[in-house]
């Protein structure tokens, strides 16, 4: 009996202490989305930390626009209630605008909190504000205007035009798997297209896109912790660097999705650039590389 006792107290202290380290990852995925909005929202205003608690988790608002029934530069102000167990539990929300009725405030206050309740249990804010950005116009749209989801709505303004491309170089992944998860979360989140290409020892990230999204997907690159270091933490990617970006050109490729692809030649990397358009970027950066 004795040393059934000692193996249930065992059992129960490896439980207790499997519980304290998850709560201990969920605080720190959830510092490490603070890092990345405040870096991401970094205008005046932009985003606010408005309280924190150990028992009642924290506060914080983010100050926005969005392509709204009244304009382009709809103002939108997000309040996120983060519980302390986030992101295990999902945020409440908070929607004003002084362009807003009440009553659509309302609409995409509910919308938001089902989008955050069918997200994984992960850090959602950015997914959140990114998700009322890129719908508010058609949730507020009145019936039979053609532009709610499957409408046939005229392109706005900048719709039309040709997307921003940037190549960048990535000095190493120790964590593959779950860097490349985290990058394919962070493209279909942010509704960029590209390519992750390995190439022996070469890594190089292709993202299309509006080029406030590329912009804020290379900020999320550089603020979260989305490798490990060489004892086996968490650590930022210090090593990345921006090889070239500009608008895509006639005769570039437009990407419709994220790809993972890997090489095992020089030809075949080669190849990936010629079939996108970019077969003199590929002889002018990416091939000193790989040799």
């Amino acid at each position: 009996m004795a040393a059934e006792e000692e193996e249930r107290m065992a059992e129960q202290e490896e439980r207790a202490e499997e519980e304290r380290a998850a709560a201990e990852e969920e605080r720190a995925a959830a510092e490490e989305e603070r890092a990345a909005l405040a870096a991401i929202f970094c205008g005046p205003g932009e985003w606010e930390v408005l309280g924190r608690s150990e028992t009642r988790g924290s506060v914080c608002r983010v100050r926005t626009t969005a392509e709204g029934p009244s304009g382009p530069d709809t103002p939108l102000e997000l309040v996120f209630h983060l519980p302390a167990g986030y992101p295990a539990c999902p945020p409440g929300v908070s929607v004003g605008s002084e362009r807003l009725t009440r009553a659509q405030c309302a609409a995409l206050r509910d919308q938001l909190l089902e989008q955050a309740r069918a997200f994984p249990p992960e850090p959602m804010v950015h997914q959140l504000v990114l998700w009322a950005q890129q719908n508010l116009r058609h949730l507020l749209a009145p019936p039979g205007s053609g532009a709610g989801p499957g409408g046939c709505a005229t392109a706005g303004p900048g719709e039309a035009e040709a997307p921003w491309t940037a190549l960048v170089r990535l000095d190493h992944m120790r964590a593959k798997a779950s860097y490349t998860r985290t990058l394919r979360h962070w493209a279909s989140a942010l509704g960029l297209a590209g390519r992750l290409l390995f190439a022996g020892r070469v890594i190089l990230l292709l993202l299309q896109g509006p080029r406030d999204r590329v912009k804020e997907f290379l900020v999320l690159q550089r603020t979260s912790k989305v490798d490990v270091d060489s004892s086996g933490r968490k650590c930022r990617e210090r090593m990345a660097s921006v090889l070239w970006e500009a608008w895509a050109q006639p005769g570039h490729a437009r990407f419709l999705a994220f790809e993972v692809k890997e090489f095992s030649s020089l030809d075949e990397l080669q190849k990936e650039f010629e079939a996108a358009g970019l077969l003199a970027l590929f002889s002018e950066l990416a091939l000193g590389l790989v040799k």
